[in-house]
């Protein structure tokens, strides 16, 4: 099935200072926006603590809940509605897993949901989740690794499959779309959790296969036509593909949308990496990786083999 027609002659490699300014406009302002803001929002997964998700049977002020907690000693909190308005759910997220002297015995779920329990008897704990300091190390550390270990990974692969300036030009789109990615959450404030790492490797990986297809048929199109420019020999392998790209963006971004829209609230941080993650991939592989592959056969043209 071909949506566009090979015969396209869309000047995509024309519009490339447009699209590189714009790129570099995007994640600046996520740059910006990163110490404007205090850097990224890590939820407990990365911090350490722990989360409590109560719900309730009647609607209830917000500020009722806090004067509720404020009365207890649970220590340090954050409070904040979950789902919809109807649904009557909040979370607690503590900042410490435990507390010393009487209460050392207690979990922090449990001394939450004794301080609700007074004031609210219908209350229930839908979930409690725990993770320590150190654990909460570890494990930013080790999502960090992640994603560095697979982008070298990934510019690996290219290099020894086509050449160094593919490798180049697939680092800087992925790199663009990693920063584009975090800059959507800085800018929204939504939490960095270990589902958010995964749907940025996902990106990654979803991205890099898209420009994939796109230098293969550069490559062909390269050595094929040898005498034709490399500027209409490129710009004719991204036209050829342009149905393939926007057929498996859209069926992806579907099945995206339906998740970030009615996946519920626990996978929707999940969803939201997805759904930008896509879109930019996809731009990326047209406007950032080649022509930057593009951008380097002409500093250093490559012979043709």
């Amino acid at each position: 099935m071909k949506l566009i027609k090979e015969e396209t002659h869309f000047d995509f490699l024309g519009k490339r200072t447009f699209s590189l300014a714009l790129s570099g406009i995007l994640v600046m302002a996520g740059i910006v926006g990163f110490f404007a803001l205090g850097g990224l929002n890590y939820g407990i997964d990365f911090t350490g603590g722990t989360l409590v998700q109560v719900r309730l049977a009647e609607t209830r002020n917000i500020t009722e809940i806090r004067e509720a907690l404020g009365d207890s000693d649970i220590g340090g909190y954050s409070l904040q509605t979950f789902g919809d308005e109807e649904a009557n759910e909040y979370l607690i997220t503590l900042a410490e897993t435990g507390k010393a002297g009487e209460l050392a015995s207690e979990s922090p779920g449990v001394r939450v949901q004794k301080a609700l329990e007074k004031r609210f008897p219908s209350l229930t704990v839908r979930r409690v989740e725990s993770v320590g300091p150190k654990v909460g190390e570890e494990l930013k550390l080790a999502a960090f690794q992640a994603i560095v270990f697979s982008l070298v990974a990934i510019v690996i692969y290219v290099w020894l499959r086509f050449q160094w300036r593919y490798s180049i030009g697939a680092l800087i789109a992925l790199f663009h779309d990693v920063l584009i990615v975090m800059a959507a959450f800085v800018l929204t404030g939504k939490e960095i959790s270990l589902p958010v790492v995964a749907a940025v490797l996902t990106v990654a990986g979803y991205s890099i296969n898209d420009t994939i297809v796109i230098f293969d048929r550069m490559r062909e199109n390269l050595r094929r036509f040898q005498k034709k420019a490399p500027f209409d020999s490129i710009n004719e392998s991204i036209n050829q593909t342009l149905s393939r790209t926007i057929l498996t963006s859209t069926t992806t971004l579907f099945v995206v949308l339906a998740l970030f829209l009615f996946g519920g609230e626990i996978i929707n941080d999940f969803a939201f990496a997805l759904l930008i993650g896509v879109a930019v991939g996809t731009y990326s592989s047209i406007f950032i990786a080649a022509p930057m592959v593009y951008n380097l056969l002409q500093w250093a043209p490559a012979k043709i083999k």
